[in-house]
This record gives C-alpha cells, sequence and structure tokens, in this order.
C-alpha cells in the first residue's frame, strides 16, 4: 500500500495539533506559583535535614557518650533527602511513568535541595548534641562531656561542676598522666541540689578518685559550683618513690630467716665456692624464695640475678620508714613554706598554722624540730608541714602575701 506525503503531513497535523494548541489555549505559564511552590518544596527538605541530623546526633551522645562529628550529622541530614528524592523518582517511574531524570528544573531542583540540606545538617548535629547534653542533665545522669547550659543550672534539680581544661598536679603528689587529664577536662559532673560548698568539694573528688583513679584531688568552689582551682596527683606503686638519691632495687634469689620482714636490715651472703659477703641491704618484700632488697646501687647492679643466703641484722625500726609507710597511706603530704617579709605569719607564732607543723628551719640556725606551739615565727623560717594540699596553698598564701593583704586571715 503506497501513502502519498500530502497525506502522511494531513495525519501528523491532525495528531500533534491538540498537544501543542493546548497550552496556548491555557495562557501563560504561572513561573511565580511554580517557583514558590519549589521553594517551599525545598524549604521542607532543609528541615527534614535539620531533623534528620538532630536525632542522629542525639542517638549518637546517649549511646556513645561523646559528640558526634559536624560531618556524620551533615551526611546523615543529607542521606536522608536523598533517599526521599530516589524514593519519589522511583514511584514516579513505575507507578505513574512520569519520571523526568534527566529535566533541566528537576536537576536544579535536586542541588538545590542538596545544598540547602548541607547547610542545614550541621546547626541539626550540633542542635541535637546540646539537646541530649541538656536532657542528661535535666535526667540527673553522673556527668556530660561538655557545658550544661545556664537554663538547667536555674532550674534544674543538679549542680553541675564543669572541670576545666587546664588541670594543674598537686605539690607533692606524683603527676596525673596527661592522658587521664585529657579525660576529665571539660567534663561537667552533676550532682543533687542542696549540699554544702564543702560537701560538694568532697563529692566531687570522691567521683574523679573513682572514675578516674587519681590520687588526691584538690578543688575549690564557690557556692554556685564554679570551680576556682583545681589539681590532682597520684602516688606511685611501688618501691621506686620509696628510694633515697644514690639507692637502687634489686629482686634476688635468697632465702630469708622466717621472722625477716619488710624493714629489716641483712647481709647477702654467697654461698658458692666459698661463703662471702656481698652487700648490705634493708629488705623490702618476699614472695617464696624471691627476695627484694633495697640497697646502693653499684652494690644492686652488682649482685643481680645471683642466688644468696641473707643474713638478718638485728635492727629497730626506722622512724623515718615508719613515717613515709604511714604517710604514703594517707591524704596529707609533706611540704615547706618559707616565712616572706611583709607575711601574716612574719610577726606570729607556730600556734597562728592550723596544722601540723613538724620542725622548723630558721634562716640561721638548726632544725628546731616538733617546735612549740608558743614558738614565735621569723622571716626567713622555713616550715615543714604536713596536711592536705588545700591547707599547705592555704599556708603558703598566708606566709607570701603583702603587708596590706596580711589582715585577710590566718592559716
Amino acid at each position: 500500500m503506497v501513502v502519498s506525503m500530502p497525506a502522511l503531513a494531513a495525519v501528523a497535523e491532525s495528531t500533534l495539533t491538540p498537544a501543542v494548541a493546548l497550552p496556548l489555549q491555557s495562557g501563560a505559564v504561572d513561573y511565580v506559583g511554580v517557583l514558590t511552590r519549589g521553594a517551599i518544596r525545598i524549604a521542607g527538605l532543609g528541615v527534614f535535614s535539620f531533623l534528620v541530623a538532630l536525632c542522629v546526633s542525639a542517638l549518637y551522645r546517649w549511646y556513645f557518650r561523646q559528640a558526634v562529628s559536624a560531618a556524620l550529622g551533615t551526611f546523615a541530614g543529607v542521606a536522608g533527602v536523598a533517599l526521599y528524592l530516589n524514593t519519589k523518582t522511583a514511584f514516579a517511574s513505575v507507578v505513574a511513568n512520569q519520571a523526568a531524570v534527566f529535566d533541566p528544573g528537576e536537576i536544579v531542583f535536586n542541588l538545590a535541595a542538596f545544598a540547602v540540606a548541607v547547610a542545614l545538617g550541621a546547626p541539626g548535629a550540633r542542635g541535637g548534641d546540646r539537646l541530649a547534653v541538656e536532657a542528661f542533665a535535666f535526667l540527673g545522669t553522673r556527668e556530660v562531656d561538655g557545658e550544661v547550659g545556664q537554663l538547667v543550672k536555674v532550674v534544674g534539680r543538679v549542680v553541675a561542676v564543669e572541670i576545666p581544661d587546664e588541670i594543674d598536679d598537686v605539690d607533692g603528689y606524683d603527676p596525673v598522666a596527661e592522658e587521664t587529664k585529657e579525660k576529665m577536662a571539660n567534663k561537667t559532673l552533676l550532682f543533687p541540689r542542696g549540699l554544702t560548698v564543702a560537701d560538694l568539694e568532697a563529692r566531687v573528688a570522691a567521683r574523679l578518685r573513682e572514675d578516674y583513679d587519681v590520687g588526691y584531688v584538690d578543688i575549690d568552689l564557690d557556692a554556685n559550683g564554679t570551680v576556682k582551682y583545681f589539681a590532682v596527683g597520684t602516688r606511685l606503686a611501688g618501691i621506686g618513690p620509696t628510694l633515697g638519691p644514690g639507692m637502687g632495687a634489686v629482686a634476688v634469689r635468697a632465702d630469708p630467716p622466717n621472722d625477716a620482714g619488710p624493714g629489716d636490715v641483712v647481709q647477702v651472703w654467697r654461698t658458692d665456692p666459698t661463703p662471702e659477703r656481698v652487700a648490705t641491704g634493708e629488705l623490702r618484700g618476699v614472695a617464696d624464695d624471691v627476695a627484694t632488697l633495697a640497697l646502693d646501687a653499684a652494690d644492686a647492679e652488682r649482685i643481680a640475678g645471683g642466688d644468696y643466703r641473707l643474713l638478718t641484722l638485728p635492727n629497730d625500726p626506722s622512724a623515718d620508714r615508719q613515717f613515709a609507710s604511714v604517710l604514703r597511706g594517707a591524704d596529707e603530704t609533706m611540704a615547706t613554706v618559707t616565712v616572706r617579709e611583709g607575711s601574716a605569719l612574719a610577726d606570729g607564732t607556730v600556734g597562728d598554722i592550723k596544722t601540723i607543723v613538724a620542725a622548723v628551719r630558721p634562716a640561721d640556725g638548726s632544725i628546731d624540730p616538733i617546735p612549740s606551739r608558743a614558738r614565735p615565727l621569723a622571716v626567713g623560717d622555713v616550715l615543714y608541714l604536713v596536711a592536705r594540699p588545700e591547707t599547705v596553698r592555704e599556708v603558703e598564701a598566708a606566709a607570701s602575701a603583702t603587708a596590706e593583704r596580711g589582715g585577710e586571715g590566718d592559716a
């Protein structure tokens, strides 16, 4: 069958004319309405991204007990928007067969939606983390990582104590590891309301000792729970801190007498090939046939790894060893404070110091051990104190204050 060209043209005209003429008959396109609807949809997707990032950040804080990164929160918000757009496109393609993935209008819309999702995802992540922190504070958790808002402090059921970034070391104690300080820094500890300042300080110290395994906490708080001074310290376990200059410790195989114990002075004898005394030291510990000795560093290096016999010498318990062992297990430490000219202690007595003064060393004389409470103090006197670190700081302030500040109070 042959169809002429005029006939094909007539069929085409009759087929396309209604489709082309319809927009012309309906009037001009309402571009303002299209743009308005598009902007509303983009704004809605931005809000959706914000809410997704907020929820993900809050759940992350609840589960991991730390802040989520802004990148992860933003990615969660953008992923939510992408999932919506992909689902919408897939349904339009399968159900209505009207997908227009490569339509310029759809491309511009999608790019604008992703840009708004990225812009609002980061604030959503920060807002979710802050919301979780405030919620935990209201619920009365033990601690949060970050600062608590003023609203929680005012109307909440808790007192928030915020650990500062800079953490000092307590004088007279071994320093705490930097890793432990980093874990404590910026933490907010939560305690019930109604505590006195002294009780709150005691609870903060107990909490930090329990959670972070520090030996001592020196903290000053005001009535609102604000930290005025904060320092931590620890005492290392083992023999090292008790060894004097030039001393060493060594473990040897030996057979100490049954009545020998830590602190006893012993002679170290070699029996092969002939009996010979090789060193004298102090017994620090016994475990089966292994004895730990403290002695001169050169002797310790020379006898290490040998097999010996120990002879216990009659010896009264050393007063300094007993004092050191008691001090290691107490909260007090030993420190020295020098009385300065113009200070509150310059014209006072030992009785003015509200702690133990073990000895006083004058500027030009011998040490006066266990001084009388009525002993007068003079400029240049060095005070040997046995006290808690916060008391030592108070005495130092009184011993170094100027004459104008001397009337503020005694130590």
